[in-house]
């Protein structure tokens, strides 16, 4: 599997076989694109229970709470937010991806994880992340700012995701 460079990624993009909306090719570096944050977050309840973490463990929808995101807010120390890209990303099933955070935002404490890490070829919506601030100080986030990388990698064989993420948040089916 080989990484795709500038060059290749503009080419499939302008050819049709990835799209990203919206998109400039500012986004594109040497071997990635920046990602977006994008406008909702999701934040955990504070409750006072235990929640097992098993290979049973689900989301009951009791532990999440849905935010809208209207200009700022603070990512307090040690607190971790599940986000989405401002992108649509369509993946064909030839490729997958990596999707990482910027080294930028290292020295502040602002650390991105992936759930988990990899994106499936023929992903079809917003890519979902964790955002968790590993500072001593509150981070004033925004959406819109470019927070990850997304890595391209082209697949042996053909496979697509269907799982219960496809079309997360998108509206194109």
């Amino acid at each position: 599997m080989s990484i795709l460079t500038r060059e290749r990624i503009l080419k499939e993009i302008e050819g049709g076989t990835i799209e990203i909306v919206p998109f400039s090719k500012k986004q594109v570096g040497p071997a990635s694109i920046d990602l977006h944050l994008g406008d909702r977050i999701w934040t955990f309840k504070r409750i006072n229970t235990t929640i097992p973490v098993d290979d049973h463990a689900s989301n009951t929808g009791e532990v999440l709470e849905r935010e809208i995101i209207k200009g700022e807010w603070l990512l307090q120390p040690h607190e971790t937010v599940i986000a989405i890209t401002r992108e649509e990303i369509k993946l064909p099933p030839t490729l997958c991806g990596w999707l990482e955070g910027r080294g930028r935002f290292v020295h502040l404490g602002l650390s991105l994880h992936t759930p988990p890490g990899f994106i499936q070829p023929g992903v079809n919506g917003h890519i979902f992340f964790a955002i968790t601030n590993l500072g001593r100080a509150a981070l004033k986030i925004r959406p819109g700012i470019s927070v990850c990388q997304l890595i391209l990698q082209r697949t042996v064989g053909k496979a697509r995701y269907k799982g219960m993420f496809q079309h997360f948040g998108t509206r194109r089916a």
